[in-house]
């Protein structure tokens, strides 16, 4: 039978093991009881919404829509902030190295940013999949396949065909080597076994141009860009690449309808939040993206720039990121693709 003293020892062991256990719950509390309660609270102050691109463009008119009536729904302002500057890499850069605390996002051109992560690698100042935390992606900007009226090609198919019967003698202009286009084009060329010189421009302006004016024969470019240059029949629109047909070109069929499966590829634009941001602020924020997404108005004004409204969860979201990257690595490394 144990001593009195042993007896003693083991109270008093007993005893502190009570003291830390009872210390470390509260020194846990006091950890997780102001993220939590900071979380409950937000937002109690304006949200930056940084756009990493010029006032004007898609991701800037979307991200305006879309702060107008985040606005609404979280009791502050949302304030869009234009940081322009190597292809999206200084504002998005910016949101990686802020406070992950809610109060600043950027509204991504998910797609440009999975192919800059793909194409320049080291020299992107951010982790594409370890920088942020994903909300949604709130919109989709589907691109089409356009050819000069001169080109003889009425259909995709005929396209493939013409390409395969002249190697190296269709051009396909872009706007710009790494762009979502240029790679679109690579991906085509990749599935389809074709042939084509790329010729890249500082813009899609620029581009729509020389394709007008035959100077390149076809082009994968975004349905916003070339539409109205469809409907007045200066190109000819062959097939959209999304995985249902475009409501801005409702006559053109899409890749998959016009015999060109599992070709699909779309302009991502979602909104992201630097690491490390509380669940609770990324969920809130989702859940009304959620909501205002499905308002007609807003789904209206997308439209209105060529996107579709779209939404997914932080998970989701995150997997879209994922894909898109390896999407593209793959596309740039089989084609051979060099950084300027």
């Amino acid at each position: 039978m144990p001593s009195p003293l042993r007896l003693a020892a083991r109270g008093r062991a007993a005893s502190r093991r009570a003291l830390l256990l009872s210390s470390l719950a509260a020194v846990t509390g006091l950890l997780f009881a102001p993220s939590i309660s900071f979380a409950a609270d937000y937002p109690t102050k304006p949200v930056r919404l940084v756009v990493p691109y010029p006032p004007g463009g898609a991701t800037d008119v979307i991200g305006r829509t879309i702060a107008r009536h985040l606005s609404t729904s979280l009791g502050q302002q949302v304030v869009v902030d234009n940081r322009a500057g190597a292809a999206g890499n200084i504002g998005a850069e910016l949101v990686a190295k802020s406070a992950p605390d809610g109060y600043t996002l950027l509204m991504g051109a998910l797609t440009s940013h999975a192919i800059n992560a793909a194409l320049y690698k080291s020299r992107v100042p951010y982790d594409i999949e370890k920088s942020f935390a994903p909300v949604a992606i709130v919109g989709t900007v589907p691109l089409v396949f356009i050819v000069n009226p001169q080109v003889k090609a009425e259909t995709l198919p005929q396209l493939i065909a013409l390409a395969k019967s002249k190697p190296g003698s269709l051009s396909f202009g872009s706007a710009g080597n790494g762009s979502p286009q240029h790679l679109a084009g690579e991906l085509f060329k990749h599935m389809t076994h074709v042939d084509m010189l790329h010729v890249p421009y500082k813009g899609s302006g620029p581009a729509m141009t020389d394709l007008m004016g035959g100077q390149v024969q076809t082009m994968i470019e975004t349905v916003p860009a070339a539409q109205s240059f469809v409907k007045n029949g200066k190109v000819r629109a062959l097939a959209v690449t999304s995985a249902q047909r475009a409501s801005a070109l409702p006559d053109t069929p899409t890749a998959a309808e016009a015999g060109l499966k599992d070709f699909e590829v779309s302009s991502m634009f979602g909104i992201v939040a630097p690491a490390g941001t509380p669940p609770a602020i990324v969920n809130r924020l989702s859940a009304d993206l959620k909501k205002i997404l499905a308002e007609p108005d807003v789904k209206a004004a997308m439209l209105e720039q060529g996107a579709i409204a779209t939404w997914t969860t932080p998970a989701d979201t995150g997997k879209r990121i994922k894909a898109e990257l390896t999407r593209w690595d793959t596309v740039i490394r089989e084609a051979g693709i060099k950084p300027e």
